[in-house]
């Protein structure tokens, strides 16, 4: 595991970038971390990196979107409003997170693992909140 201390939503976002760059059909990237560490604006930059150009905001209501024109669909799920992997299967994301069509990233991945161990080939993000720009993100992806 890496960690690396980003200063700036850009510098979360640039990181995220460059991960976005590397991805691979099939990958599901699941973020962690509590409300304001930054999930959403890593997504903006991972969808940069896969080439999207368009808006990315965070589908917390939504559940699910969706976003295409890069080298890879993105599916970005928000689980926030929901408690465990029933309500995940009851609301259709299941398909998302087991087979992705494209790429997905899962925003409070937690409420998918209840605790448990994450599937194998999985990518884990843990973004933490050091101060108010101060943000610092652990994955065995990054470094």
């Amino acid at each position: 595991m890496s960690s690396v201390r980003t200063f700036s939503v850009m510098e979360t976002e640039i990181l995220a970038e460059r991960l976005g760059r590397r991805a691979q059909a099939g990958w599901v990237v699941g973020l962690s971390g509590e409300l304001g560490a930054g999930k959403t604006a890593f997504t903006r930059g991972f969808a940069r990196g896969l080439g999207f150009e368009g808006r990315v905001h965070s589908p917390t209501f939504a559940l699910l979107n969706e976003y295409s024109g890069g080298r890879l669909d993105l599916h970005h799920l928000d689980l926030y409003r929901l408690s465990s992997p029933e309500e995940v299967r009851s609301a259709g994301l299941e398909e998302y997170i087991l087979n992705p069509p494209g790429v997905t990233l899962v925003e409070w991945v937690e409420r998918w693992t209840q605790g448990g161990a994450w599937p194998s080939g999985w990518r884990w993000v843990q973004l933490r909140v050091c101060s108010e720009n101060e943000r610092e993100i652990t994955s065995d992806e990054i470094g």
